[in-house]
């Protein structure tokens, strides 16, 4: 089982009097589902781009057991809030382009791209141009692409955050039903409290100046979604409801518990 490991983990940018992270770490499995949350402003893209390997830590080690993260891999798919589809590809030439990188014959890799959008229920949108679809659809040809490089570890930077109230909720089952079928680990970021509290078996919490983990939360109503229960249901728990308020309350008082 791959674990994706931050040790002491420091950014500083150029010209910014303080580090834009301090000596942070975070270690994430196979099967973890890890959410990183906070105010505007505290550095959670930063540390996910670290793991993505797009930016290289002024201190402390990124690593896959043991392996150094300098550079973006296979290892490790990356899905962005804007959907970044290739616009003259169909929906399925954009599940598949990894696949043609690797040389894959073309009907095995429609074949493969077409199980993917099936996946992420979009069974018939293999053909459609992507000006053709909505924006929750574009998600999902997004992150079938994500899921045909196999990868060990899904990266998500605000991946909802451009989505209506309603295709949002929706889209939220859905992650939750990939990350249990598809043995990976997931890193996401969000600013939505119940979001991260209904997706994450973690919630890590960030604080800035300079930012750093300062609370982490153990959650599990995922997995009750996962294990067949409605998330109104979830939602409506007195445990859920405590929950979110102990997480509104780390998140705004930026100090740990």
């Amino acid at each position: 089982m791959p674990t994706l490991s931050l040790n002491q983990v420091t950014i500083r940018y150029d010209g910014e009097p303080r580090p834009a992270i301090g000596s942070t770490s975070l270690t994430l499995d196979t099967g973890d589902f890890v959410v990183l949350t906070g105010r505007s402003g505290c550095g959670k893209t930063s540390l996910l781009n670290v793991a993505a390997g797009f930016i290289t830590p002024s201190s402390g080690t990124a690593g896959i057991d043991g392996r150094s993260i300098t550079t973006p891999g296979a290892d490790r798919a990356v899905v962005f809030q804007n959907d970044a589809l290739f616009p003259w590809l169909s929906a399925r030439d954009n599940v598949s382009f990894a696949l043609r990188m690797r040389g894959v014959p073309k009907a095995e890799r429609d074949r493969r791209a077409d199980e993917l959008l099936e996946r992420v229920r979009l069974p018939k949108a293999g053909g459609k141009a992507v000006w053709e679809l909505s924006g929750g659809m574009r998600q999902r040809v997004g992150l079938a692409r994500a899921l045909a490089a196999d990868p060990d570890f899904l990266l998500m930077d605000e991946p909802l955050g451009a989505l209506d109230a309603l295709t949002r909720e929706r889209m939220q089952t859905l992650l939750l039903d990939i990350w249990a079928g598809a043995n990976v680990g997931v890193l996401m970021v969000t600013h939505g409290i119940e979001e991260a509290l209904l997706l994450g078996t973690r919630v890590a919490v960030m604080a800035p100046d300079p930012g750093r983990i300062v609370r982490v939360i153990e959650t599990g109503f995922g997995r009750r979604y996962v294990a067949g229960e409605p998330v109104r249901s979830i939602k409506a728990d007195k445990d859920f409801i405590a929950g979110r308020a102990e997480l509104a309350d780390a998140i705004f008082d930026g100090e740990p518990a």
